[in-house]
């Protein structure tokens, strides 16, 4: 296992890399090389994940990539001192709460719950990106970072009622 610095080092190259390829009109089969398809494996992510933030990234510079490095560092703990390094089948993007539910009032959140769950146990199918446009949206609303939210739904996985109380800003919708 990479310390820190190594994998987070060589992430953030990557990164820099996709998104030079990307810029120049790679496609996603084509923007990870073999090696690179493996250490993203190797930390718990997957190539359609990573294409996903270098895209968002290169479309509006949102998310940033430090916000990149951080939901991959989430993902990344899960994967290492949870799963212990084994890997998940993904889950039907069709079993998701529908993007108008309402948790408490507050619309989206039992969908942004379910999405960071299931990025955290990697079983995101390839439909879905945790830290989409909606997602983001929802994170500036309600005033918190996409990985504090991670953290947050890890901390209080059962208890919805505590990610409520959780977020810093509940707006009612």
């Amino acid at each position: 296992m990479d310390d820190l610095s190594t994998w987070a080092s060589r992430y953030r190259a990557l990164f820099e890399q996709a998104l030079q390829r990307y810029q120049r009109g790679c496609q996603p089969a084509d923007l990870l090389t073999p090696a690179d398809a493996n250490f993203l494996k190797s930390i718990g992510g997957t190539a359609r994940e990573f294409f996903d933030l270098v895209e968002d990234h290169a479309q509006g510079g949102d998310p940033d990539r430090e916000t990149a490095l951080l939901l991959t560092a989430a993902r990344r703990d899960y994967f290492l001192r949870i799963d212990g390094g084994s890997t998940r089948s993904p889950l039907d993007s069709g079993t998701l709460p529908p993007k108008s539910a309402q948790l408490g009032g507050v619309r989206w959140l039992p969908r942004i719950i379910e999405k960071a769950r299931r990025k955290l146990q990697g079983t995101m199918d390839d439909d879905l990106m945790y830290g989409c446009g909606g997602d983001r949206s929802f994170a500036r609303r309600h005033q918190i970072h996409l990985a504090d939210f991670l953290q947050l739904v890890r901390e209080n996985w059962e208890n919805e009622d505590a990610i409520l109380a959780g977020l810093p800003k509940r707006d009612l919708e």
